[in-house]
């Protein structure tokens, strides 16, 4: 399948899914990521889910995040740019939903992306090897490439791997993926 065929193959397997199933994946993806080697970082990257599109609910990663004590940033998506600003969520943050769909906070503290050392990355599918299809508008990978090179991707996964997604040269691979059921290592 091409990207195209494997991006319609997954929101289909998304939209077949009741709000109680996603809650309960959910919940499971968050407890198998504490079986990840990152519980030793500081500033850890995740994403709000758009609950239309049926993405991981981070909710539970969230709260797993802030019982650490755990700086934790979350996303606004320029779309007139493509770029994405890194904001400090705080306990006073605001936030709204976005003409998009996208919970985001209305201002905050910006961190740079090389601060960051962990990154919970959103995805409709990927691969054995670690690449990922998001919705098309690159704003992960031009994100992930301004991350330090010592940042850790993982992405979040209702599914399982497919054997091989098309990649191109600005596409950045997972480090690991995290599913219900088990942990890809990449």
């Amino acid at each position: 399948m091409d990207k195209h065929q494997l991006r319609k193959h997954f929101k289909e397997r998304r939209a077949a899914l009741s709000e109680e199933a996603i809650d309960t994946l959910s919940l499971e993806i968050s407890n198998r990521s504490l079986e990840l080697p990152i519980w030793d970082k500081t500033y850890y990257h995740i994403f709000l889910p758009i609950s239309e599109k049926k993405e991981v609910n981070t909710e539970f990663l969230l709260h797993i995040l802030q019982g650490r004590d755990k700086s934790v940033v979350v996303p606004i998506a320029d779309f007139e740019s493509g770029e994405m600003l890194h904001m400090l969520l705080q306990e006073n943050t605001l936030i709204r939903t976005s003409a998009y769909g996208i919970p985001e906070p209305v201002s905050g503290i910006e961190i740079a992306p090389k601060q960051l050392e962990v990154v919970f990355v959103p995805l409709l599918g990927y691969d054995t090897k670690g690449n990922r299809i998001g919705y098309g508008k690159g704003f992960y990978d031009r994100f992930l490439a301004q991350c330090s090179s010592e940042c850790v991707f993982v992405g979040l996964s209702f599914f399982e791997a497919v054997n091989s997604i098309a990649h191109e040269h600005a596409d950045i691979p997972l480090h690991y993926c995290v599913t219900p059921e088990k942990i890809y290592s990449f």
